[in-house]
């Protein structure tokens, strides 16, 4: 089900869970209205006929995302209900994927379908995925998709909850897991990144797994990602 998240974007829940190397993730997808009534969807989820219907009930989906090279799963299918739509992806995809024949791959500057209106930036130097990071200026927020993640204590069980733990996915607000942050090889990349990202006027943070910040978004962004040194 489509619920608000601010002016012009909602934000949808999948119903079951993606396992990931024996762990379960939750998954979570935005669309954003763009102001000539053009649909962006943003991580889709699956696509259940009463998601269908609220979709397409706010406008024309015309712009399908792929954030990152690990949120693909389920673009195939939106592809086929949206034939018209255009796939955008993350850098580092269309070789992972062939087969969903993708449209082109994003950079750092926005698309002129949204320029104006929704900014992007890509998280660069991370060996296990290449991330894009967008702000959605009307709604104040920033959509971050795997780089920030938060379960609750209880999620996982036995010997997947200490692993949990000690990845730091379980700590009392969203932080960048700590394989994410080994991963990160090129830290003068990530760092330029975040130098962008922080110049944008975030208000909410909204990441697919986890439970979003909807007020002082600025402030949380500096304590998630102190860890870099430079915040």
């Amino acid at each position: 089900m489509l619920n608000s998240f601010g002016h012009d974007i909602w934000i949808a829940d999948g119903s079951g869970a993606v396992a990931v190397a024996g762990f379960n993730y939750p998954t979570r997808m935005a669309v954003i209205r763009l102001s000539n009534d053009a649909l962006f969807v943003w991580s889709p989820i699956p696509l259940t006929d009463e998601l269908h219907e609220q979709v397409t009930a706010l406008g024309s989906v015309e712009h399908l995302i792929a954030p990152n090279t690990l949120h693909h799963l389920y673009l195939a299918e939106w592809k086929r209900a949206f034939p018209h739509a255009r796939i955008h992806a993350a850098p580092g995809l269309q070789k992972k994927r062939p087969d969903l024949n993708l449209d082109e791959d994003l950079g750092d500057t926005p698309h002129p379908n949204w320029v104006g209106e929704i900014d992007q930036i890509i998280m660069r130097g991370n060996a296990i995925t290449t991330e894009l990071v967008f702000f959605h200026s009307k709604s104040g927020t920033v959509l971050f998709t795997d780089l920030l993640q938060h379960f609750p204590a209880n999620w996982f069980s036995g010997w997947r909850k200490l692993v949990a733990k000690l990845d730091l996915m379980t700590e009392q607000e969203p932080s960048v897991p700590r394989k994410f942050r080994l991963a990160f090889t090129d830290r003068k990349a990530a760092r330029a990144a975040l130098d962008h990202i922080m110049r944008w006027p975030v208000e909410k943070v909204l990441m697919a797994h986890g439970t979003p910040i909807t007020e002082n978004g600025h402030a949380f962004l500096k304590r998630a990602f102190r860890w870099l040194g430079r915040w």
